[in-house]
């Protein structure tokens, strides 16, 4: 971010068209809170469950599964049978346990492959159907890039605020 706080005040994503500047912006603002989130915490913090809320660790984790999710979908894609795995794997820290670098790492390439996505996606096809789940509920482009967008950034704020919650405790 060239100076700016906030990702959307610090002017355009080269590459990405007017129309998905705020799914971009928010998606470059969750790489820099991520960042703040595992900052200094060990790899136990990352996995602990501070009064029984979900782990900083596995909201990292979700961020780039829910972004992977959600992007194959907006691309007209069932989920293979490798994502569903993934994404009931998301509250377990793995053998040995994931650090912050490299769930850092994972939400990092997770949000460049999703930017590259945005970049590539036609204003045109914006408003084409799509459906999500099982259940085939009705979509849109739009909507599951917005909501792919969104959905990061609330994990990614859950991050921080149960960040500040473990490091209040040392």
């Amino acid at each position: 971010m060239s100076g700016a706080s906030e990702a959307w005040l610090s002017g355009p994503v080269e590459g990405v068209t007017p129309y998905l500047m705020p799914v971009a912006h928010a998606l470059v603002q969750v790489a820099a809170d991520v960042e703040q989130a595992a900052a200094d915490l060990t790899t136990d913090a990352l996995w602990d469950r501070p009064g029984g809320a979900a782990s900083v660790g596995f909201h990292l984790q979700h961020i780039g599964g829910a972004l992977d999710r959600l992007l194959t979908y907006a691309r007209g894609e069932a989920l293979s049978d490798a994502q569903v795995q993934a994404a009931r794997s998301e509250r377990q820290p793995g053998e040995p346990a994931a650090d912050g670098a490299t769930l850092v790492r994972s939400v990092r390439t997770a949000i460049d492959r999703a930017l590259e996505q945005v970049r590539s996606t036609p204003p045109a096809s914006l408003l084409e159907p799509r459906e999500v789940g099982k259940q085939k509920l009705p979509s849109n482009v739009l909507g599951l890039l917005y909501h792919a967008a969104e959905h990061a950034t609330r994990h990614a704020g859950q991050a921080i605020s149960t960040a500040r919650i473990l490091r209040a405790r040392t």
